[in-house]
This record gives C-alpha cells, sequence and structure tokens, in this order.
C-alpha cells in the first residue's frame, strides 16, 4: 500500500490529504495558516491528518506541496533586494512591459553585450562594467540577468552568471533558463520576479522539509507548478517563480481527478478569493500569454485563471444609498468577527455587547483589530508604530484604536504589510447565523449581524428586520457576484469572440435578463451550457444557488474542500524544454544551443539534434526529480513562407514533455 500525503496553504486554512494508491481518499484535515511561519500551519494540518488516517509517519512514500506564497508575495510587493543586468539594451528598454515596476527602485546595470538574432555576438560583454558594479553594490539577495537574444545565444548571460557567482555568492537567475521564448524585457521581468522569490520559498520549503522530518516523514517531497504539474523540491527553490498559481492549479488537478470531467469551468471559493479556470478535453486551459500576477506579465507556462476578491472572508460593505439599501462583498479579506471571537471570546462579547445596548448603530461597530506574531515591523512612520503600541497584543475594537480620523490611513498600511489583522463581518459569519457553519463563534457572528442588520438605508427603515435577514441577503449576494466571475470566464473562453469585454457583457441588461427567463415581445434564455464543478470547503454552502442562477449542473464533488491538497499528490512530474531552429542564409540551418550555435546544410539533420538534445535534458530532469514511467511528446511547429511557389524554411520551435508519476519511497 502507497500512501501519498498533499499539503496546500491557503489565506486561510492550510489542507492535508492522504491518498491511497492513487485511488482513494482515506483521510483529510485543516489547520488555520500561519502566516508568520507557514510551516507551523504545515505541521499542524500533516499531524491532524495522520492522526485521523491512524498511520504511521513512517508509511508515506511521497509528499507533495502546492502554495499560495509566491503569488501573494507578488501581489503584496514581498520579496528579497534584487538587483539586474541587463546585457545589450538601452535604458529605455527598462521601461517595457513593466520591468521598472517590478525592479521596486532595486539596482539595475545596462551594460555592453548582446548576440544578434542568428546568434553572433552583437558586442563584446562589457566584463569591466559589471565586477566595478558588484564592488559598489551589496546586500543583494539575489541576481537576475537577461542578455539580448539570449536564447539564441547565451554565452553573455552565462558568463556574467559565472563572474557574480564568483564574486558574490547570490543566487542568480539566467533568463533563458526560464523561457526560450525571444522578448528580452519580458524574459528580464520574468528572471527579476524569480530572483526576488528564490530567498522566500527557499525558506519554505526548507521548513516544509525539516517539518516532514520531525515528524518521522523521509519521503521526497514535490511541489505543484502554475499549470498543475509537479516539479522537485530542488527544482522549486531554483526556479520558484513556476509555483505562481501554484494552489488555483492545484485545485484545477483535484477536480479533475475527483469527477473524471472532460469538460467543465471549476470554481474554487476560498476564504480571500474566487479561483474559475477552464478544464477542456481532460486538461486545464494554459494562458498563451504567459501567467499575469500582482500586475505583471511574465513568461512562465500556467494555468488560464481569473482571480477574483470574493471568498467566505471577503469584506461585506453596507449600500445606504438608494431607498432599499443592500450589501457589496470584497475584494479585501477580513477576519470573520465568528473567528476572532473564538480566540478572543471575553474581549469581543464584551464590545459587542457594548455596541448592542447604544442607541445608534457606530462607524467601528463589529470591527476589531490585532497584530500578527512574528512579522516584522521595520520602516514605520510615527503614525504607524504609534498604533502598534496601543494595540500591544491585545484585540482591541477600532473604536478604542483609532483615536484621530489620520490613523485609518496609518492603520490601512499595516494591515496592507500584513502587520494587522482587522475583523468585520463577512459571508463566514452569515453562514454561522444560518447554520451552516458551526466553526468558530456562532453567537458573535449574531451579534455582529444584528448590529449591522440595525443600519439605516434611504427611506429610513433598517437594513434587515433580523440578523438571519441580513445573512440571507448576504449569502444572495455572494451567489449574484459568484454568478458574474463564472459569466466573466463564459465569455471569455468562447471559441467565437463577441467584441465586447467580458465584463460588460456578463454585466449587460440582455445577460441579466436571460437569466431570469424574460418573456416579452422578446423571449430571452441565457445559461451556461457546461458543467461547473465547485470547490472550496464552504462551496456546499453557496454554490448550489450559483447552479439554479445558471441554469447549469453543478457538480460538487466529495472532498471538494481539500482539493487543493488532492491536485499537489494527483499530478505528474512534467518537465518541457524548447529550442529554436533558424535559417540565417539560403541552405543554413542553425541550432540554437546552451553551448552556442550548431549550422548544418539541411533542417531534418537541424531538426533531428535539438530534438535529440531536448530529449536527452528533459528526460534526465524529470528522472533526477524522481519519476518513473516517463513518457515524453515532441512537438514541432516549423514556419514557412512560400516564395515563388516554394515553401522556405524560416524557423522552427521543437519542443519536448518528458512526464511521468513521482517514484515513491520504498522501506
Amino acid at each position: 500500500m502507497a500512501l501519498a500525503l498533499g499539503v496546500d496553504t491557503g489565506g486561510t486554512y492550510t489542507d492535508a490529504v492522504l491518498i491511497r494508491d492513487e485511488r482513494e481518499v482515506i483521510a483529510s484535515a485543516k489547520s488555520l495558516t500561519t502566516r508568520a511561519d507557514l510551516a507551523i500551519g504545515v505541521g499542524k494540518a500533516i499531524q491532524a491528518v495522520l492522526d485521523a488516517a491512524q498511520v504511521a509517519p513512517e508509511q508515506i512514500s511521497m509528499a507533495s506541496l502546492s502554495t499560495t506564497l509566491a503569488t501573494n508575495a507578488l501581489v503584496e510587493g514581498q520579496g528579497g533586494r534584487v538587483a539586474l543586468i541587463y546585457i545589450g539594451f538601452k535604458d529605455c528598454d527598462l521601461d517595457k512591459h513593466g520591468l521598472r515596476d517590478a525592479l521596486k527602485g532595486d539596482p539595475a546595470l545596462v551594460v555592453g553585450g548582446g548576440h544578434t538574432h542568428a546568434g553572433g555576438e552583437a558586442a563584446p560583454l562589457d566584463v569591466a562594467a559589471l565586477e566595478a558594479f558588484l564592488d559598489s553594490h551589496k546586500g543583494i539577495s539575489g541576481f537576475a540577468i537577461a542578455a539580448q537574444f539570449a536564447t539564441r545565444n547565451p554565452a553573455h548571460e552565462l558568463e556574467a552568471a559565472r563572474i557574480i557567482s564568483e564574486k558574490t555568492g547570490a543566487p542568480v537567475t539566467c533568463s533563458h533558463h526560464l523561457s526560450a521564448k525571444l522578448n528580452g524585457p519580458k524574459r528580464a521581468v520574468t528572471a527579476v520576479l524569480n530572483a526576488r522569490l528564490i530567498g522566500m520559498i527557499d525558506r519554505l520549503i526548507g521548513r516544509a522539509q525539516d517539518r516532514l522530518l520531525e515528524l518521522g516523514i523521509t519521503a521526497p517531497m514535490m511541489v505543484v507548478r502554475g499549470d498543475g504539474a509537479l516539479m522537485s523540491a530542488e527544482q522549486a527553490r531554483e526556479r520558484p517563480i513556476e509555483t505562481i498559481l501554484s494552489g488555483p492549479a492545484a485545485s484545477i488537478v483535484g477536480a479533475s481527478w475527483l469527477t473524471g470531467t472532460e469538460n467543465a469551468l471549476v470554481s474554487d471559493i476560498g476564504g480571500t478569493t474566487t479561483d474559475v479556470a477552464l478544464i477542456r478535453d481532460g486538461k486545464p486551459a494554459i494562458d498563451p500569454a504567459g501567467a499575469q500576477v500582482g500586475g505583471f506579465r511574465t513568461m512562465v507556462e500556467a494555468v488560464a485563471m481569473r482571480t477574483h476578491g470574493l471568498g467566505g472572508d471577503s469584506q461585506v460593505h453596507v449600500m445606504t444609498e438608494g431607498l432599499g439599501g443592500g450589501v457589496f462583498l470584497g475584494p479585501r479579506r477580513v477576519l470573520p468577527v465568528s473567528l476572532i471571537a473564538s480566540e478572543a471570546p471575553e474581549a469581543v462579547h464584551a464590545v459587542l455587547d457594548t455596541q448592542l445596548r447604544a442607541t445608534t448603530v457606530g462607524e467601528h461597530d463589529t470591527r476589531f483589530a490585532r497584530r500578527v506574531p512574528g512579522i516584522h515591523a521595520e520602516g514605520l512612520g510615527a503614525r504607524e508604530e504609534d498604533l502598534l503600541e496601543r494595540l500591544g497584543d491585545k484585540v482591541l475594537p477600532l473604536s478604542d484604536l483609532l483615536r484621530t480620523r489620520m490613523e485609518n490611513g496609518a492603520l490601512a498600511r499595516l494591515v496592507d504589510r500584513g502587520i494587522v489583522q482587522v475583523s468585520g463581518v463577512t459571508p463566514s459569519d452569515a453562514s454561522h447565523v444560518l447554520g451552516r457553519l458551526d466553526a468558530w463563534d456562532t453567537d458573535a457572528a449574531h451579534k455582529a449581524l444584528e448590529l449591522i442588520a440595525r443600519k439605516r438605508v434611504g427611506t429610513g427603515d433598517r437594513l434587515a428586520k433580523t440578523p438571519e435577514e441580513l445573512a440571507q441577503i448576504i449569502v444572495d449576494q455572494l451567489t449574484e457576484q459568484t454568478t458574474l466571475t463564472l459569466l466573466e470566464t463564459a465569455f471569455a473562453e468562447e471559441a467565437e469572440a463577441f467584441g465586447v469585454p467580458s465584463a460588460e457583457l456578463a454585466r449587460h441588461v440582455l445577460t441579466q435578463k436571460g437569466l431570469s427567463g424574460h418573456r416579452g415581445l422578446l423571449a430571452l434564455d441565457t445559461m451556461l451550457n457546461v458543467d461547473v464543478v465547485g470547490l472550496g470547503a464552504s462551496a456546499p454552502s453557496y454554490y448550489p444557488a450559483v447552479g439554479e442562477r445558471l441554469r447549469c449542473r453543478m457538480i460538487l464533488p466529495e472532498h471538494a474542500g481539500v482539493a487543493n491538497a488532492i491536485g499537489a499528490v494527483v499530478g505528474r512530474l512534467t518537465l518541457r524544454r524548447t529550442g529554436t531552429v533558424t535559417s540565417p542564409s539560403e541552405g543554413r540551418f542553425r541550432v540554437h544551443l546552451e553551448d552556442g550555435p550548431q549550422d548544418f546544410n539541411e533542417s531534418s539533420a537541424a531538426l533531428e539534434l535539438l530534438e535529440s538534445v531536448l530529449r536527452s535534458e528533459a528526460e534526465g530532469a524529470v528522472r533526477q526529480a524522481g519519476a518513473e514511467d516517463i513518457r515524453v511528446v515532441v512537438d514541432r511547429d516549423i514556419r514557412t513562407a512560400r516564395i515563388e511557389a516554394q515553401d522556405v524554411f524560416v524557423e522552427a520551435t521543437v519542443t519536448v514533455e518528458a512526464s511521468g508519476r513521482p517514484r515513491v519511497a520504498t522501506g
């Protein structure tokens, strides 16, 4: 019996699951994510699932991790201080594709060198300038190198990397190792982000591996890539950028494994976001333009995922304008009142009871703040420091914490940096009031919704008569916003474009009338013509109503709440290697390799050599990562031009994909 352990670190919970012989889920468990040190939450979730399954740690044959750490870090602008070595480009190229924004004020050296489109040296590498830069810039956690046409000839990137490694010992990212495509500025963005993430991901993987060993698990650890495939922990440490969208990708793989569906939309609701993607012909759709995260378009292959700030812990905003009023959810995540009350019951209930006795609802009612332990607070302004000193290690109502309007901005900055968390009413609280959830403090949720229900709308009436009525309003709004996110994705993925932005189409009056089955002079019907797989622990609470609204089949598989963790363990180890053959002149066919270009007189010979080299690299890398039963797929994209009634070779791209199941530990 082979037991595989899958772990997923989400915004609210860390999930763990045990799968037997790749066929059966035998146990699952959750633990609150520990943001200051993710490995603590990972360890608690693993221990909980081992206890639930009553298995010994040495029975685990493989472990795999999916994580949102890289994605969240890029979105929040976190990571180490890096330097870019930009070879053969112009200073103005730093402004292309958001490269200067990606650097965030970190240093860059634009230095002479680089190659031509054909792979010939355009100018010698300015070694003296590079060495002078290294001597004058200390405290760099990682270097990114991007050279002009490095995918045609990487010699200058490799030489610069050798010099940097010898002089600094810091990690170095070469852009041609991350992508074989042209577009230097975009490759440079990808390299910069990779360099920034190296230290962070290295610490997470190292701590997770240490925690596994402490628990007695000696099996090899894998990490989920952004396209849903697995990579070894060592490969993830070298190329952490490839783990962006790891968590959402794992959920799609998990959805496919749980349901066997070939074509469906997958909607995964978490505490912070709802992630929507398409499974087509049994595989997740891949974003052809490269993964986009934190406002940066990278050259990393990843699932085509649309992420919306809508989850069980989304902040409920009350709209008092207009006669009816209403609520809107997100995009910011807050701590549910029921959760913070379960952690500090006496403090929270005392304040809520005082607020309920007041004759009017205060601006900050139901809002509490607490400091996140273990997060370093450096470079703060005077107002931020005053707030932290006032807060200490207590849970305080915002009405006591904030003394002036000016401090609202200081609190927002502390929240943005992850130093402080603020509570508020959320859909999770509404679900507690409706009896759909009982994980935290239901009584506190009831008190909080009673307070919000007392707010007055334009008519002077209360927003809702009872906490239960308000809870249903909140859940209905979650249904409506989830419906819109699914419609946006469906419009965006339609084979036939409509010529109007998908967000606009989803909200169009005709679409909305069609969902309601309008019957007048016109008969309008709108529905999804594809199944929806609902994932996330709260999916059974919210998604049946979404299926009714969209008039589609809503699939809610067993174990939907740990689909990410399942996806982390049932995927395949996959490595791709891509190379190019060009024709610099008539009758010459040039293969662009790591150790320099090679020329042939026949295109077939050039293609055979490139395929052989790529096959060896891909198969060797996936075997080294721990794969067995390796399968290799080769794709040749040959571009020709019609000249004088003949097809003339222009360029060819060869991609070799090697994949296999992770080798399980024995003994």
